[in-house]
């Protein structure tokens, strides 16, 4: 290997300055994303109803069927002014 080729070698192996700040900045937006979606995620922990221990169910009665009735009782109101 000459001189010009291990120079040019060790320049390939080596990554840029420019791709060093790129990286540099990736990897600062990607903490900050990060940081900023656990945030989010314990607001969203804390915003949540709190159980109170009381169950409450809701169910929809059918009524049973009605039937003749067996008497007819007559009832008269008198009042006295």
């Amino acid at each position: 290997m000459t001189a010009v080729e291990e120079s040019r070698h060790r320049r390939r192996a080596s990554p840029s300055r420019r791709q060093r700040v790129g990286r540099i900045v990736l990897v600062v937006v990607g903490l900050t994303v990060a940081f900023l979606l656990g945030i989010a995620f314990a607001q969203t922990l804390d915003d949540r109803p709190r159980s109170s221990g009381t169950v409450t169910n809701v169910r929809t009665l059918t009524p049973l069927p009605q039937g003749a009735p067996t008497r007819t009782v007559t009832v008269t109101v008198t009042t006295t002014p």
